[in-house]
């Protein structure tokens, strides 16, 4: 627990197995450090809050008092990667004149703290003092925001998707700012992930480092002045220009988490639950029984392209009963309309087009056991949120995906909440595509059931040969979803050796193999997970299909097995008696040796879906296998090039 010395100005901070130890030192300044197993992680970091009206909060600041506690509680999380999740964490509450407090928590898997404030009257944020300095020029893991821009202020507006960049912390580019999580390697092999979370009312947080040292510095998008309408298809706000604070209260109240995850060993990044363990718990006066996970036939990734029919396909009803029935056929839980079922241009969600027969579809659908979701652009759904949640519920309509946000400022996450709490009593599901990484959003509202911000499989439609998809998926599980849930959209059926990728907007393809395909099912928690491929094709690729068919998408246990940054990864997850394997590599072929002892006595069949001996030449070259383990539970498994494997084993 918290240990006081120093004449009251330094104080200790363990973590409840004692590797972790956070130092925090205050006096005319409030800093902090982090060590594991004494390895500096985090050398002494500045902290601080700074308002508009020349009051600070951690700068000569007067301490007025201390509290620790230690909670060790379990946390039920029905719609996650595992059931449940277990919070225990000392904690230690600084006040500081009845103005702010200051929290800190130390887990067995990294720190938190936060800023609160107790004011009892409005005030507005300047700026917040969010400095990080590593004890050496240490490689990072750096998603800068994709797209170069002008200047550093024009980067707040970003669609939060790109690939990452292995740098020193000395190389950084100085023009450019980078979204959470991001990750920094440390001694022995270690690593620090930085992400926020419990992020309701606050912009999100960059990192940005013009020192050329060891050091990064927080930034924050300053509250929106003037905006307009405009962007893709008018359905984006565009900021115009922006206020000299970053944020603005009524009264105090909870400031973000800034989370900092540490991991011995790669694989355990990709299995963290620290930011669903910050954030908020839902609602007491709201049930949220009703959420049902699933998978959705998607329409947008393949152009509506399906084949071997007797009607021309596109944005209409018959194209859309096509997706139903199969969705039907394979017992997939949703289909849902991307953009285009509204007519465009006019960022008015009440308005169909013509060839679009809503109740129709929904009746269609309801018959067959399958629900809708509407794709909605920001500034149409943001128009009227309550009513339009009203109609389209009362319709049969269940649920949102919101797009083209491409910001974090302290609006732009407000509408985040505010939206998911007014779905919710419609009992409405949320996807937030074209959005920031989740900050526990999902845990405070369930119904908020996945997010972009991740270089998704759409990017491949349009991609140069230079992207690196492969890379990204064994680098991003790591980084990116520790963050959350992602809207990665897999699933292609057309699958592609690196010499052979190309983008193809209408009969789009992947990077790596078939077999990775299927294992991204399994790695990446996703709890509304696309089929992103023509349902013609899929009806062409029946035992594919019927994996990616039956696989759950919200799990009781999760096992990270195995895996290194930008190389491979493996995990395992359970949903009722089942387990479900899968791994992936980079381009490097690899062989790795499973190790399924977790499944414990007994003996299983495991159905593996493994890459074939040709699939570095044909990516889409796999062989289905069913074979028994008893006593021993070790398999050794081959992947190709960009491959992968998947499974599912059942006990006998």
């Amino acid at each position: 627990m918290a240990v006081q010395s120093h004449a009251q100005k330094q104080f200790s901070l363990q973590s409840p197995d004692k590797k972790i130890e956070v130092q925090i030192r205050i006096g005319n300044i409030i800093e902090y450090s982090i060590q594991h197993d004494k390895d500096i992680m985090l050398a002494w970091s500045p902290i601080s809050l700074t308002l508009t009206d020349g009051t600070f909060y951690g700068v000569n600041s007067k301490l007025s008092g201390t509290s620790a506690q230690l909670v060790n509680e379990t946390i039920l999380s029905p719609v996650y990667k595992k059931n449940e999740v277990i919070n225990h964490y000392n904690e230690l509450l600084f006040r500081f004149n009845n103005e702010f407090n200051l929290i800190f928590r130390a887990y067995d898997d990294g720190v938190a703290y936060r800023f609160v404030s107790t004011s009892k009257k409005s005030f507005q944020i300047k700026d917040e003092q969010v400095e990080l300095n590593f004890p050496e020029d240490n490689k990072a893991y750096v998603p800068y925001v994709q797209h170069k821009r002008n200047s550093l202020e024009e980067q707040f507006y970003n669609s939060f998707e790109n690939t990452y960049e292995h740098i020193n912390l000395s190389q950084w580019d100085k023009e450019r700012l980078a979204f959470l999580p991001i990750v920094i390697e440390g001694a022995k092999g270690k690593k620090i992930a930085v992400s926020e979370a419990d992020l309701l009312n606050y912009p999100g947080m960059y990192l940005y480092n013009g020192s050329a040292k060891a050091s990064l510095k927080g930034v924050f998008a300053p509250y929106p002045k003037e905006t307009k309408q405009g962007g893709h298809n008018m359905l984006q706000d565009e900021v115009e220009s922006r206020e000299d604070y970053i944020a603005k209260f009524d009264k105090g109240g909870e400031f973000p988490w800034r989370a900092f995850i540490i991991s011995e060993h790669d694989y355990q990044l990709a299995n963290n639950d620290m930011v669903y363990k910050l954030a908020s718990s839902a609602p007491k006066d709201l049930d949220f029984g009703w959420v049902k996970p699933g998978k959705v036939a998607w329409d947008w990734w393949n152009d509506w392209n399906v084949y071997g029919v007797d009607f021309k396909t596109g944005i209409n009803n018959p194209t859309y009963k096509y997706y139903i029935d199969f969705a039907s056929q394979h017992g997939i839980e949703y289909v849902i309309l991307d953009e285009g079922w509204a007519v465009n241009l006019q960022a008015d969600l009440m308005q169909v087009v013509p060839e679009i027969n809503l109740a129709e579809l929904v009746a269609y659908a309801d018959e067959r056991n399958v629900g809708l979701i509407l794709w909605a652009g920001y500034y149409a759904l943001n128009r009227d949120i309550e009513g339009l949640c009203k109609h389209y519920s009362e319709m049969g309509i269940k649920g949102f995906k919101v797009d083209f946000m491409d910001r974090d400022d302290q609006p732009m996450v407000a509408f985040h909440t505010r939206s998911a709490g007014i779905a919710a009593r419609y009992k409405m599901l949320i996807d937030y595509h074209g959005s920031y990484k989740p900050t526990g959003l999902h845990k405070t509202y369930p119904n908020v059931i996945n997010f972009e911000g991740v270089y998704g499989l759409e990017q491949m439609k349009w991609a140069s040969t230079d992207v690196d998809q492969v890379t990204y998926d064994v680098t991003m599980p790591y980084i990116r979803m520790l963050a959350g849930p992602i809207d990665y959209t897999q699933g292609a059926m057309r699958n592609a050796v690196r010499e052979n990728y190309r983008p193809v907007n209408s009969e789009a393809m992947s990077q790596g193999t078939r077999c990775r395909q299927l294992a991204q099912y399994v790695i990446f928690e996703s709890p509304l997970n696309m089929l992103c491929d023509s349902p013609s094709n899929y009806m062409k690729e029946a035992e594919c299909t019927a994996f990616i068919s039956e696989i759950p998408t919200v799990w009781d246990q999760t096992i990270a097995l195995d895996g290194e940054i930008g190389k491979y990864i493996s995990i395992a997850r359970k949903k009722n008696d089942i387990w479900y394997v899968g791994a992936m590599t980079n381009w490097d072929a690899r062989t790795i040796e499973l190790d399924l002892s977790f499944l414990g006595d007994g003996n299983y069949q495991v159905e593996i879906y493994k890459d074939g001996v040709n699939a570095d030449k044909a990516a889409r070259d796999y062989v289905k296998e069913v074979i028994a383990i008893g006593g021993n539970k070790k398999l050794m498994l081959n992947m190709s090039p960009g491959g992968g494997f998947a499974m599912k084993i059942t006990k006998q």
